[in-house]
Order: structure tokens, then C-alpha cells, then sequence
């Protein structure tokens, strides 16, 4: 965990609990653990003082549900005391394993049935935690974040109703477009991004890269993702290009005007070893056709890199992109669901954000300056170092 000597000298704002909604259930237990391990090594003189009880426990947890009635209707209930508690609510709204019946017909929970409990739970606390903060790793409705034409502002109006409900910090990942925290400019909003986990991931499964400017590219798959690309290639000390998607707008598809084309930007790739970044998998179509085009124009071998691996049309054209030579692996972390049967491929990593998301908790819970856990350029040095060196990481 870094910088532990801040948390050392600094006392937490009050006592910490975990809100895991079912939606959250596997990485909220990693986070708990992670937190019980942090909390059991901090050697400070708060952990004696009476009025900090509580500070190290075998469980932060707090127990809570959203049953559902026959109709479809839900609501939450709180099963412990949170009076005085510092809030940690962990939702992700785009879990669509989770089933309720309506009438006697199974319904898959949906982004907005998932945002409608978090705001039952956050009814239930009535106004009694010190803090309550939300952690939704896909900020719910974030692809919606400003209008065009005659269109609704999904997201901006989201931030504002859950300000008015109480909630003082909103905590994301790589957000669509994080300006979107302009709807709340008197809450606490933190976009907080895994390019080192992405780095972990794929220097454990691949030995034998040579990052360097010669041998590897790092590509963004449009000017959306530019941003991160520099940056990660800027940290690994390669090369950046870019696609850009040319798309007909003279019409509308499933919401969106059609890709035409990819067009590419960028140095000559023949050879080189690319990794693609970007903050999601939707479809997966623009992506394969990415990674197409990258092996068409003499690309060596094609990592991509996304945040949220949502799969929303299933996994077979991967697969068959895949068995084609299109790709060699796709990265992609566990801040939301991912289907059972992706975890089987062989060119799936997992990177792991549980430890991550711990950490971010931790320090906030202290009110130490986050940007002990933002900018993770030294960790990535690091490990490249050791990677180099070729010592365990």
C-alpha cells in the first residue's frame, strides 16, 4: 500500500463501513479483505483511544439488502446502525447477471434498476452517516454526459440528484468524460484510472516484450482515448498513434451514427508490438476492427487494454477474431461484472483493482490528499524496471 506513513499520522473523519450492493459482491468482499489487512498494519495511537473504536475490525461490511416485492417494486433496508459512520456505497450499474421476478416473469436488473436501489439505500441512511460516498466504477449513464439537440442529460442530472440526497463524494473510473462533475461543483468528484494495473497484468502473462520506442507502440482506438495513450506511452517511454472513426451521420444506429471507417494516425507500425487503450468494451465491434486494421498494416502482435469489458454482443466474435490473429490478449479489469465463461479464454488477463479501490477508501477515509494514490507514474517505472531486470514482480 503506498505512502502507509500518512495514514500512519493521520486520523480517520469517523468510522469507516462498507455499503456492498449485491451488484458489487465479489470485488466489495476483496475490498473488505484488503481493508481488514491495512488496518491490522497501521501502527498508530489512534487505534488505542477509545473514541476511535472500531478503527480495526475483522469486517467493515455493513449488513443491508433491496428485497423486492411480487411486483416488481423494491425497496432497502438496513440491518445495523449507521449513525456517525463514514459511508462507503459500492454499486455497478452495469451488472446484468442479477435477476428479480415481476408478476412471475425473471427480469434482468438493468444500469437503471441498479441506480434505483443505490438510491433506496441511500434513503435508508436518512441523513444519519457523517459521510456517505458513492464508488460506481461505470458512472451510471456516463456515455450520456452532455446534450446534442433535443436530448436528455442523463448523467449530469444523476450527479446532481444524489448531491441532493446527501452524498458528498462521488469516486469513478476512467470516466467517459469526467467534465460531466461540472453538474456537482460542490461535491467531492475522484476519476481515478488503472494504467498500472494494466501494466501488472500484462508484463505477468507476457515475458518476452521490449517496451521501448523500436519494438512497441502504444495505439488509441479514437480521440476519446487519446488522453490516456499519451500518457501510458509517455510512462513506458513508446511511441503514440491514433484512430480516428469516421462515421455517417446522416444516420442513426442503435443510438449512434455508424462507423464508416477507421482511419490511422501515427508512425509506421510494421513489426512493432501494440497495445491498444481504452476505457471500454462495448460491442467489441470497433475494437476487432481496430485491431484488424493495426494487423493489416504489419503490426507484430496486438494487446488491447480496456477498463470495462462489458461484452454486450458476446464473446464469439472475440473468439473468432482471436482465432484469426486479429489479437493476442485482451486486458480488462474487474470493476464491473464479467461473464463467467470470458475468465476460460486463453486471451483473457484479469487485472485486479480490488487492492486499488482499498487504498482509495483508506485514504479518504483518513482525509489524506489523494494524490498519493492518483498518479501511479513511479509503481509503473518501477515495475517495468523489474520487468526489465528480469526480477519477480
Amino acid at each position: 500500500m503506498p505512502n502507509l506513513n500518512k495514514l500512519e499520522k493521520a486520523m480517520p473523519v469517523a468510522p469507516l463501513k462498507l455499503l456492498v450492493l449485491d451488484s458489487s459482491k465479489e470485488i466489495g468482499e476483496q475490498v473488505n479483505s484488503y481493508l481488514v489487512d491495512f488496518r491490522k498494519s497501521v501502527n498508530n495511537d489512534f487505534k488505542k483511544d477509545p473514541a476511535f473504536e472500531g478503527y480495526s475490525e475483522s469486517n467493515y461490511i455493513l449488513s443491508a439488502a433491496c428485497p423486492r416485492f411480487g411486483s416488481g417494486e423494491g425497496k432497502g433496508i438496513l440491518n445495523e446502525s449507521v449513525r456517525g459512520k463514514d459511508i462507503f456505497i459500492l454499486v455497478d450499474v452495469c451488472n446484468h447477471s442479477l435477476t428479480y421476478t415481476v408478476n412471475g416473469h425473471e427480469n434482468h436488473m438493468s444500469p437503471d434498476d441498479h441506480y434505483q436501489d443505490l438510491k433506496r439505500v441511500i434513503a435508508a441512511i436518512a441523513g444519519k452517516a457523517h459521510r456517505i460516498n458513492v464508488i460506481m466504477p461505470f458512472l451510471y449513464e456516463g456515455r450520456q454526459h452532455r446534450r446534442s439537440g433535443r436530448e436528455s442529460l442523463d448523467c449530469a442530472y444523476a450527479l446532481q440528484e444524489l448531491g441532493d440526497m446527501g452524498v458528498s463524494n462521488f469516486i469513478t473510473f476512467d470516466a467517459h468524460d469526467p467534465r460531466v462533475q461540472n453538474a456537482t461543483p460542490l461535491k467531492g468528484f475522484d476519476n481515478f484510472t488503472p494504467p498500472y494495473q494494466f501494466a501488472r497484468a500484462l508484463l505477468e502473462q507476457e515475458k518476452d516484450l521490449v517496451i521501448d520506442k523500436e519494438h512497441t507502440i502504444v495505439i488509441s482506438p479514437d480521440e476519446g482515448a487519446l488522453d490516456r495513450a499519451v500518457y501510458f506511452s509517455s510512462v513506458l517511454g513508446t511511441d503514440t498513434g491514433m484512430f480516428y472513426k469516421r462515421r455517417d451521420y446522416s444516420k442513426i444506429v442503435n443510438g449512434k451514427n455508424p462507423i464508416v471507417a477507421h482511419e490511422f494516425l501515427g508512425d509506421n507500425i510494421e513489426g512493432k508490438d501494440v497495445i491498444v487503450i481504452d476505457d471500454m468494451i462495448a460491442s467489441g465491434g470497433s475494437m476487432i476492427d481496430t485491431a484488424k486494421q493495426l494487423k493489416e498494416m504489419g503490426a507484430g502482435r496486438v494487446f488491447i487494454c480496456c477498463t470495462f469489458g462489458l461484452f454486450t454482443e458476446g464473446l464469439s466474435k472475440f473468439d473468432d477474431a482471436y482465432e484469426k490473429g486479429y489479437f493476442n490478449r485482451v486486458v480488462c479489469t474487474n470493476l464491473t461484472y464479467l461473464p463467467p465463461e470470458i475468465k476460460q479464454r486463453e486471451y483473457f488477463v484479469e487485472a485486479d483493482m480490488s487492492k486499488f479501490m482499498a487504498s482509495i477508501i483508506d485514504f479518504m477515509n483518513h482525509d489524506v490528499s489523494m494524490e498519493n494514490v492518483l498518479t501511479p507514474t513511479e509503481k509503473i517505472q518501477e515495475i517495468l524496471a523489474k520487468y526489465n531486470a528480469k526480477e519477480e514482480l
